[in-house]
């Protein structure tokens, strides 16, 4: 018998790391919080506490005094999810990776044509194939809505260049209505960019992001240029 994906998947840093912060993470179409055990072991290193659900029911919970900041982070249909949800709890920022927000003009609807869709990284593509928890077929449907209102707080929208799913030029002008967004597109990237190719460059980004909310300023940790 196969065992049911977890619901909820978490990651500390080692014993004795001083904890610098939470985040709870919402993961996509098909998706189960466990296959992003490569981004939650990477942040926890950094000294991030880590969550994953399987359902924005679940956030409330996982917020409730953890380290501050709080950071709510999703991919595809957990990016829209994580956004709506930040109107209404208190959290302090957003990570919002591969929103669905425009449909692919894409009539192939194979297993192929969706994983090639989803990540481009041959480890990430091995841990899919054999993973019977991911619900095939499910990433390539309908575009999810733009959420409304919009959260004033800090967002950092993520998006791949070469997303058959979604439009990076949608989610670049979506980060431009944000109050507070900033849009960061990852060069060659599918539409899975927290556990695509260019995973590690992805997850450093969203470190100086969380490092910034900690140090409470404006202006960039890091100036480039």
């Amino acid at each position: 018998m196969t065992r049911a994906p977890a619901a909820t998947v978490r990651w500390a840093p080692a014993e004795g790391v001083p904890v610098r912060g939470t985040v709870v993470l919402l993961p996509g179409r098909g998706e189960h919080p466990a296959l992003y055990a490569r981004l939650g072991a990477r942040l926890a290193f950094d000294g991030y506490r880590i969550v994953a659900v399987a359902s924005g029911d679940d956030v409330a919970g996982e917020i409730r005094g953890g380290p501050v900041p709080v950071v709510l982070a999703g991919s595809d249909t957990g990016a829209i999810e994580a956004l709506a949800l930040a109107v209404e709890l208190p959290v302090h920022a957003v990570v919002a990776a591969g929103l669905p927000l425009s449909a692919d003009a894409t009539p192939d609807r194979s297993w192929e044509a969706e994983l090639d869709a989803r990540t481009a990284c041959p480890v990430h593509r091995a841990l899919l194939e054999g993973d019977d928890g991911l619900r095939r077929g499910a990433l390539l449907a309908e575009p999810a809505g733009i959420p409304a209102p919009l959260p004033g707080i800090p967002a950092l929208v993520l998006h791949g260049g070469a997303d058959l799913v979604a439009d990076p030029k949608a989610a670049r002008a979506f980060a431009e209505m944000l109050p507070a967004g900033r849009f960061a597109l990852v060069e060659g990237g599918r539409h899975d960019v927290l556990n695509d190719v260019a995973h590690r460059s992805v997850a450093a980004e969203i470190v100086q992001f969380l490092e910034w909310l900690r140090a409470g300023t404006r202006g960039p940790v890091l100036v480039r240029g």
